[in-house]
């Protein structure tokens, strides 16, 4: 019997779409998206506060698009930011057709709540004009009256139906650039409902715990719910739904995926809770170490234990690796190798000129191989 390494976890297979220039399914990376909360009106802020995701990583970003006044705001938005603009729309058609002539690289909308078959085709035809991709939202929250009629109550059929009937209109207007999520706040319903559909079609999906709450209770959320899902192969698109600033839900998808595996940015710092036999102030030292590297984006591992029981072992496993010693001297490991010892005095310090120094030979590695493909390419 063949068995899987125990690292690997197998995508579900899915057709890829694009939003934008970036693809979604498929083979491409799963993607990490988050959504403003200021007023779309304000352009500048929206501008702000989206750059401020661009550069923790953020590789889609949702905006809101309640009436024609933010549709008409989005043009400039888009235009003065990189990542591809998701227009967020709710029942009103028009500003689906506003905002896929202003520039949103997708549509969130559910084409069963938006009126006629005709009023459909107009949205799949800006689309289509506009090279919009399409994302079918639903959530446990409002599902449509009679699903809710039929099934009594929120639950995973119910959800699955009505997504499947939101893509069934968008097929029969011969429209097939989409991808759907299918969100609760209840981590055990919205987990069924996307295993359900992930088993009922191919198109991509964007999974998320809906409402999961503040930072650290959402966090746990989410990371229960959307871990389940990323550990069986369901999921092309992440977001973790917060009540705090968007930024930590980029910074919280990321580690998600770390954890997994399934795609790698930045410094993943490998420490322990620390106790008695600690030679150093490991908490104090990881924390500002964090905030030290956080703008490294290169991908590293580094362990910070403060003792020789797991230290050496948890050094040979990653890039950089740090060991508490005695008398106020620990060791350094580089590659998994024992390099030097170090004083504390300048711990912090030191490490961070060590994890620079590693993330820019990296880079040059990649940009040679890089080049040398090109190369060959010609």
């Amino acid at each position: 019997m063949s068995v899987r390494p125990y690292r690997d976890i197998e995508r579900r297979k899915s057709r890829q779409i694009h939003v934008g220039a970036v693809p979604v399914g498929g083979d491409a990376p799963i993607t990490v998206q988050s959504m403003t909360n200021v007023l779309t009106t304000d352009v500048q802020g929206t501008i702000n506060q989206i750059r401020a995701l661009e550069d923790v990583g953020a590789d889609i970003v949702r905006v809101s698009c309640p009436d024609e006044e933010s549709t008409a705001a989005l043009k400039d938005i888009v235009a003065n930011v990189s990542v591809p603009i998701v227009a967020d729309i709710h029942f009103h058609y028009k500003r689906a057709i506003e905002a896929a002539a202003a520039g949103a690289a997708c549509l969130r909308i559910n084409p069963g709540n938006i009126g006629s078959s005709a009023r459909v085709a107009e949205v799949v035809q800006a689309a289509k004009d506009h090279g919009c991709s399409i994302r079918i939202g639903v959530n446990a929250g409002s599902l449509e009256r009679t699903i809710l009629e039929k099934y009594g109550e929120p639950c995973p059929e119910a959800m699955v139906e009505s997504a499947l009937g939101h893509l069934r209109i968008l097929e029969d207007h011969d429209f097939f650039e989409t991808k759907i999520s299918c969100k609760a706040s209840d981590v055990f319903l919205a987990v069924a409902a996307y295993q359900q559909l992930g088993d009922a079609c191919d198109y991509p999906l964007h999974i998320g715990i809906t409402e999961a709450g503040g930072l650290r209770s959402g966090t746990i959320k989410s990371s229960v719910g959307l871990g389940m899902l990323l550990w069986s192969g369901i999921g092309d698109t992440i977001r973790v739904s917060l009540s705090t600033d968007p930024i930590e839900e980029i910074k919280v998808g990321f580690d998600l995926l770390k954890s997994l595996n399934l795609r790698h940015r930045g410094v993943n710092i490998i420490s322990c809770p620390s106790c008695a036999r600690q030679q150093f102030d490991v908490i104090e030292t990881v924390k500002v170490l964090e905030e030290r590297v956080s703008h490294i984006t290169t991908p590293m591992t580094v362990s910070v234990i403060g003792c020789v029981v797991n230290g050496p072992g948890e050094a040979t496993m990653t890039d950089i690796g740090f060991t508490g010693g005695g008398r106020g001297t620990h060791q350094v490991y580089i590659g998994g190798v024992s390099h030097h010892r170090l004083q504390d005095a300048d711990v912090v310090d030191h490490l961070v000129g060590l994890i620079e120094t590693k993330a820019a030979e990296i880079e040059a590695a990649e940009t040679e191989a890089n080049e040398r493909k090109r190369t060959a390419a010609e």
